[in-house]
């Protein structure tokens, strides 16, 4: 750990659990107005395809409106550590990379994206070769690809790269 990391404040679990409570009240609110949308009430033939949902979400809603009430009322209080610096750079390590390699499945098709993502994964965090680093990856979707369109005959998503192997 550097100093820089050993001076700053480490994260303090309010932020966080607010930040949680409130995209739970998104999700909920999404599921109530679907709800509503598709019908809450009973048919002739019983309950119409929101009416469970419909609770789950008023569930789901008075529960992150009570959490979030509880933390914004302990704010100054609450002095609990979430999550120490070097921890959370460590999460972030990770997860960059794999939300980046999510947006480039589309662009890209996912065998190529994921031959990146291990390529970079090998290199950066297993500090291994880049010649191993890029045979593993591309054994790996070799394997996939056999599995998944050959054996499976899932189709998987495609880039341009695939398009001009004919896959």
């Amino acid at each position: 750990m550097t100093n820089e990391q050993e001076s700053r404040p480490p994260v303090l679990t309010r932020g966080p659990e607010l930040l949680v409570a409130a995209v739970l009240m998104v999700l909920a609110a999404l599921c109530v107005a679907d709800s509503i949308r598709v019908g809450t009430g009973w048919a002739s033939d019983g309950p119409r395809a929101g009416y469970f949902p419909f609770f789950i979400g008023l569930g789901l809603g008075g529960v992150s409106a009570t959490l979030m009430v509880q933390q914004l009322l302990r704010w100054r209080a609450d002095r609990r550590e979430f999550v120490e610096v070097a921890q959370a750079a460590s999460v972030w390590a990770v997860l960059w990379p794999t939300v980046l390699y999510t947006l480039l499945i589309a662009p890209m098709g996912i065998y190529a994206s994921s031959v990146l993502l291990i390529v970079y994964f090998m290199r950066r965090h297993g500090h291994y070769a880049w010649w191993r680093s890029a045979a593993v990856a591309l054994g790996v979707m070799a394997l996939l690809f056999a599995t998944f369109e050959i054996w499976f005959m899932v189709p998987l998503p495609k880039g341009p790269l695939e398009a001009l192997f004919g896959l």
